[in-house]
């Protein structure tokens, strides 16, 4: 195999490995915005199991910067996106969740959460279609 084609087989290859983080990132952050809503609602109660909502805040922190980090080892972009998302998840434990103030900050990562998960899936897309033109 050249040397060039050898190269955009690992460029793809490292690309299509940073797309999952950002799936996994989004949907921790979902989990927990839908734990912390049934919570306040009083449609669940955890009781003495708050850890399980803090357990997925650490979790869902932790996936946003492994997905972040992307910009760092792969060609993916999409980490441009989720970078701005770092302030509320920053700032939250700050805030009493018994208020809305917690509230609005969390939501206030939703649309970076979304926009890097959409501009992963481009990438992942465009990467599928460049992939078929070259064959």
């Amino acid at each position: 195999m050249p040397r060039e084609a050898l190269a955009r087989t690992r460029r793809r290859q490292t690309r299509a490995r940073a797309h999952p983080l950002f799936i996994a990132a989004t949907v921790s952050y979902a989990a927990n915005c839908a734990l912390g809503t049934a919570v306040a609602t009083g449609r669940v109660h955890t009781g003495r199991a708050h850890w399980v909502h803090h357990a997925l805040y650490i979790c869902t922190s932790t996936l946003a910067a492994a997905a972040a980090s992307s910009l760092v080892w792969s060609r993916s972009r999409a980490g441009w996106a989720l970078l701005p998302a770092a302030i509320p998840l920053v700032a939250i434990p700050t805030v009493s969740a018994r208020t809305r103030g917690h509230v609005r900050i969390a939501l206030s990562a939703a649309p970076f959460f979304l926009g890097a998960l959409l501009a992963s899936l481009r990438e992942r897309e465009n990467g599928n279609i460049e992939n078929k033109r070259k064959r």
